[in-house]
């Protein structure tokens, strides 16, 4: 029987389908962990300096990680 899918599984899965979208603006997302419900990632390339990197970590990377992760509260940007 296969153990069920962890959160941090679950959160990578997840990012792995709004990283093309970044990724064809010159930017990445890392994931680097998640501590009660709040997850870190590491905003890389064009993302690091773009101005409107925190609607699209609050509004896109969130929204679709609180929609299909269950116990993810929030998101969280920090640098590398």
């Amino acid at each position: 029987m296969r153990q069920a899918t962890t959160i941090e599984e679950q959160v990578r899965q997840a990012l792995e389908i709004i990283r093309p979208a970044i990724q064809l603006d010159g930017g990445d997302i890392e994931f680097h962990g998640v501590e009660g419900g709040v997850v870190t990632v590491i905003l890389l390339g064009t993302c690091e300096s773009c101005p409107i990197s925190p609607v699209t970590l609050k509004q896109g990377v969130e929204r679709l990680l609180r929609q299909r992760v269950p116990g993810v509260t929030e998101v969280v940007a920090i640098e590398a």
